[in-house]
């Protein structure tokens, strides 16, 4: 009932968006299936092998008025957590514009830098320890400023704490996370950056640095994120913390080959990190290739590649030592309905 009750309310927000005539919609659906073959130690892992159905995905976005948008992504293949609806919604929330500012309030990316952690789940083939652990979107409200030549995004986000779940119990639920983030985009060196005060506990908190780093040069970028985390009593640099980094070369607008890796560590014996618990040094590596069979478009994305894991990791933890995994798949992007200002 609750659904039906949800889906009725998103039909009547649609239709009134829709009647309004001089507003911008977008509305899209996004789809990957991938066949993949996974090893441990050479040992097949049936469970995690074969054809998945990996994202099934519909998004909204347009503008309310002039000062206000709005944007809205439904996971409609996650599993729901907590049989809710919403559980399943990615992001869904209202931004109000003006001039130099915004602010905006919903279901939001919780604000962590680093460029693994920004892409979109249906563009990741691999990824880090951390990037398969960690809860990304929860409720709550951010204010940037963006510079008048629009290099510069400086934002300040609070929001419910990630890790409110992993604390056991209902009193813990209130839990909160601090962020402050900037975007740089100068020409050829863009990064996203990040300073993070995360409760784990009630005003308990892992504070996180996260550099992330993108370079364009001709046909080729890189990326290079660095995270540290820490609780009040670590040694606080270098003890928790992931590097990821890959590099793309696209010697034609249709085809991009790929090499990422990346390498998760928590030598500390304390609680805190939920992401990368302690015992765990893990790296991961691999090669990928995209193509793109529609001339002049991104729509269509076939794809291709391997990976393998080695090291130690907590038996709670997402990658395994001696772990391959074979991908690949097809991604299409389709807008169902568009509408915009004359």
């Amino acid at each position: 009932m609750r659904k039906l009750i949800l889906v009725g309310l998103f039909a009547l927000s649609f239709a009134n968006i829709f009647a309004q005539s001089n507003e911008l919609l977008n509305l899209r659906i996004e789809a990957r299936g991938d066949y993949q073959h996974e090893t441990i130690d050479g040992d097949k892992i049936h469970n995690n092998s074969g054809f998945k159905g990996k994202f099934l995905n519909i998004r909204m976005d347009g503008n309310i008025s002039e000062e206000f948008s709005y944007s809205y992504r439904q996971r409609l293949n996650k599993p729901n957590k907590d049989a809710s609806f919403f559980d399943a919604t990615d992001w869904i929330y209202l931004t109000y514009t003006k001039k130099n500012w915004s602010v905006s309030a919903g279901k939001l990316v919780v604000g962590l830098g680093g460029y693994e952690y920004d892409r979109a789940p249906i563009d990741i083939y691999y990824a880090s320890e951390y990037w398969n652990n960690i809860p990304c979107y929860q409720l709550g409200a951010s204010v940037a400023f963006t510079t008048n030549n629009k290099n510069d995004k400086f934002v300040a986000q609070i929001c419910e704490s990630p890790f409110r779940k992993n604390a056991g119990n209902i009193e813990n639920k209130e839990m909160l996370a601090y962020n402050v983030m900037w975007y740089g985009s100068h020409d050829w060196f863009n990064t996203i950056y990040s300073v993070n005060m995360i409760e784990y506990l009630p005003e308990k908190f892992i504070n996180y640095i996260v550099l992330g780093h993108k370079l364009n040069v001709g046909d080729f970028s890189m990326e290079l994120d660095i995270m540290n985390r820490a609780v009040s009593g670590h040694a606080y640099l270098g003890k928790d913390m992931s590097v990821m980094g890959e590099l793309m070369w696209s010697p034609i607008n249709c085809l991009n080959i790929f090499t990422h890796i990346s390498y998760d560590v928590n030598n500390t014996n304390k609680q805190g990190d939920y992401c990368v618990l302690p015992g765990t040094e893990i790296t991961r590596a691999g090669l990928g290739v995209e193509f793109f069979p529609i001339k002049n478009s991104k729509d269509v994305r076939l794809h291709l590649n391997g990976c393998y894991t080695w090291g130690s990791n907590n038996p709670l933890g997402a990658l395994s030592d001696k772990q391959t995994i074979i991908d690949a798949g097809v991604t299409w992007k389709m807008d169902l309905l568009s509408f915009k200002r004359k």
